[in-house]
């Protein structure tokens, strides 16, 4: 699993890398009077693909905002429930993002980019089912962890 998190980490970075130096680019070909119309669109693009790799990253190391107050007030068995519920709530709205990501990237699909007519729309959305797909990997190895560390 820490290969993959390597790997994970390592295309957000050049991903976030690609975005900046795309709008980077973009910039400098605008005050030259050559527009690139195509660089806003590919930082698009490396925009979503580094959020959610990146949202993956933090909830696998706890990076998250969590709100402690009521669990840790709570006695362990209630607390122990309460983040079982919480990791079902999760994996709800992970399951959603993954079937919307996926009917968002098929009706896109048809949708080209501004300055890359052959180039499909749906590379951009498709980061949405793929995030979430590896946020219910991360969800459901919590889950695991959460029980076997139950009181």
């Amino acid at each position: 699993m820490r290969r993959f998190e390597r790997i994970e980490v390592a295309v957000a970075g050049t991903f976030l890398v690609l975005m900046v130096a795309m709008i980077f680019t973009g910039g400098v070909a605008r005050m030259m009077r050559m527009p690139l119309n195509m660089t806003i669109d590919l930082a698009t693009c490396f925009f979503a693909w580094a959020t959610f790799l990146a949202a993956d990253i933090a909830w696998r190391r706890d990076g998250l905002i969590a709100i402690r107050m009521l669990p840790d007030n709570l006695p362990p068995r209630a607390a122990f429930w309460l983040g079982m519920v919480n990791f079902g709530i999760v994996l709800a709205i992970l399951a959603y993002g993954m079937y919307a990501g996926c009917w968002l990237a098929w009706v896109s699909r048809a949708r080209s980019f501004q300055g890359m007519p052959n180039v499909s729309y749906s590379w951009v959305t498709l980061s949405l089912p793929v995030g979430s797909a590896l946020m219910f990997g991360t969800t459901l190895t919590k889950i695991r962890d959460h029980w076997r560390a139950r009181p």
